[in-house]
């Protein structure tokens, strides 16, 4: 649940149900969890799956300190990251981020996961992730692939090819 909110917090989404509390439900449409967040970081290939649980507690000790400094109610029904508003979750990642701060390398490292997750769908292949609807790739209007199988655009971004097609270039798009 707390890197579910770290994860809202880096790119907001919608909440999932009316009692969501991980997701504080400031923005329409699907965020870094819907976009699968939590399945990227726990996927082996990041290297942080190791640190997960223990950067999700530091997180709360985190929150708990922010929430005293800030004379904050403290909710025990939920982890104290997951218990703060949005605003106090972002000024607190904020604060975890910025250059100088002791553990900046591990916040941010985890801020990019989340990011990716939303931005390229890394955790899935591409096409799988737009047949589910992914809601980054969708935000990002990421086409399908042509009815050949190929990711190509219609026309160069120049409005005009770019180069010609080399004349050894195989049926797959491989060269010969």
């Amino acid at each position: 649940m707390t890197l579910e909110a770290f994860a809202d917090t880096i790119i907001p989404g919608a909440k999932r149900w009316a009692g969501d509390r991980a997701i504080a439900g400031i923005s329409e449409g699907g965020g870094a969890v819907e976009a699968g967040a939590l399945d990227l970081l726990e996927t082996p290939a990041t290297g942080v799956t190791a640190g997960l649980e223990p950067l999700a507690a530091t997180l709360n000790v985190h929150a708990i300190g922010y929430a005293e400094e800030h004379d904050l109610p403290v909710d025990d029904a939920v982890p104290a990251f997951v218990a703060l508003d949005y605003e106090h979750r972002a000024a607190l990642v904020r604060q975890l981020t910025t250059p100088g701060h002791p553990e900046k390398d591990g916040w941010v490292s985890l801020a990019l996961f989340c990011n990716m997750a939303y931005d390229s769908a890394a955790h899935k292949p591409t096409a799988q992730a737009l047949a589910e609807g992914h809601p980054g790739l969708t935000a990002m209007d990421i086409g399908v692939p042509a009815a050949d199988g190929r990711w190509q655009y219609g026309q160069g971004s120049y409005g005009r090819p770019l180069a010609d097609i080399h004349p050894a270039t195989t049926a797959s798009g491989s060269p010969a």
